[in-house]
């Protein structure tokens, strides 16, 4: 079959919770597997982390070299996409998917090559952490400390063929740490602050377990009752359809996130509207307008819908919005305690819920407000 006819390639993510659970290892395992039943396997970018053991699994498979960048009087080593795809193996196997790229590559991120070579009919095998998932990224700041600042967008993750839950329990993977299996002396010492506090490898754990899960569960086929028969006639399905709304406000990207999030668990589709009173936005300010079209762009990458809408009264432009289009839930910010704007946000809130009495209204609240309380 040639290149042009070749149906777009398969990928397979193997998920974990932490550096050192063996994401990389069971990546080449499979890898090795597959060149011993005659699979042309290359490695497209591997990351030893001076694991001897990973580093041992990957000595008899094809490497194809990497791409050397300068950047600031500094030299930076990064996968050579165009050669992998001149190669052209049947598997090429990419580490550390969520990895952003040096300034002066062609992709910005490397999930991005990894779609390059997707298209191209390759069949690709990757890792990454739970943590790295944009719409978790509020939820892990909140409960590590920690702001991820590589982040992948949840649908790109969805669209994997199949992904793989590497485990390891918080004990045995403390156990490595302390033996200098997953990093030296100090970078060690430093892990412990931060991800390696066994409270939040239990949390993160259980993080990457649900979303295992939850990968395997929207592929299941839906399933037809026990004894139905082809006569039957299937209740209408009800269709969830979220409304996120958004402002200048930083918290509309916490907003964005939970919204997405709820949407890919509850299947449903997803929009996001700004409501001016004006053609020509003069209610904002130039920073607050760089703001939102910030938290608009955010979203689109996210694949949720923006819409732009303008009206006098906001809550009735939202609801009237909601109807027409099918909403059933509605999802706004809780605005930051000041006084005045806490009383404004109040009684818009309570106006939306008299409103939209046939949906579901849910005010998201602002975890950063309890980061910076704790």
């Amino acid at each position: 079959m040639s290149a042009e006819t070749r149906a777009r390639g398969r990928l397979k993510v193997f998920l974990g919770y932490a550096a050192g659970v063996g994401k990389t290892y069971q990546m080449l395992v499979e890898a090795q597997e597959l060149k011993r039943r005659g699979v042309d396997v290359v490695i497209g970018y591997f990351e030893p982390h001076g694991r001897q053991e990973t580093i041992a699994l990957s000595e008899n498979l094809e490497t194809v070299p990497r791409k050397v960048l300068d950047y600031r009087g500094a030299r930076f080593e990064e996968m050579d996409t165009d050669a992998v795809l001149d190669r052209h193996p049947q598997v090429a196997v990419v580490d550390e998917f969520p990895h952003t790229n040096v300034p002066g590559s062609e992709r910005l991120k490397r999930w991005e090559d990894v779609h390059a070579l997707l298209d191209a009919g390759i069949d690709v095998l990757t890792t990454m952490n739970v943590q790295h998932l944009e719409s978790l990224n509020d939820q892990i700041w909140q409960s590590t400390g920690v702001r991820v600042r590589e982040t992948i967008p949840d649908w790109v993750l969805k669209q994997a063929d199949e992904v793989v839950m590497v485990d390891l329990t918080p004990q045995a993977l403390l156990n490595r740490l302390a033996r200098g299996v997953i990093y030296g002396p100090e970078r060690a010492s430093a892990a412990l602050q931060n991800f390696f506090k066994e409270s939040t490898l239990v949390a993160l754990r259980e993080l990457a377990m649900r979303q295992a899960a939850y990968a395997v569960e929207s592929r299941l086929p839906n399933e037809e009752p026990l004894g139905s028969t082809s006569a039957t006639v299937p209740e209408p399905e009800v269709r969830e359809r979220l409304l996120l709304v958004i402002n200048p406000d930083p918290s509309s990207a916490a907003l964005i996130r939970r919204g997405r999030r709820v949407a890919d668990y509850l299947r449903a589709e997803c929009l996001a509207v700004y409501v001016s009173n004006s053609s020509d936005f003069r209610e904002l300010s130039e920073a607050e307008r760089e703001s939102l079209e910030r938290h608009l762009n955010f979203a689109r990458g996210l694949q949720i819908e923006t819409r732009i809408l303008q009206g006098s009264d906001v809550a009735e432009t939202i609801v009237n919005f909601a109807r027409l289009h099918g909403v059933t839930q509605i999802f706004i910010a809780r605005e930051k305690p000041t006084a005045l704007r806490s009383w404004f946000a109040a009684a818009f809130a309570q106006r939306l819920v008299n409103l939209a009495r046939d949906m579901q209204v849910t005010v998201v609240a602002d975890r950063s407000l309890r980061q910076a309380a704790s």
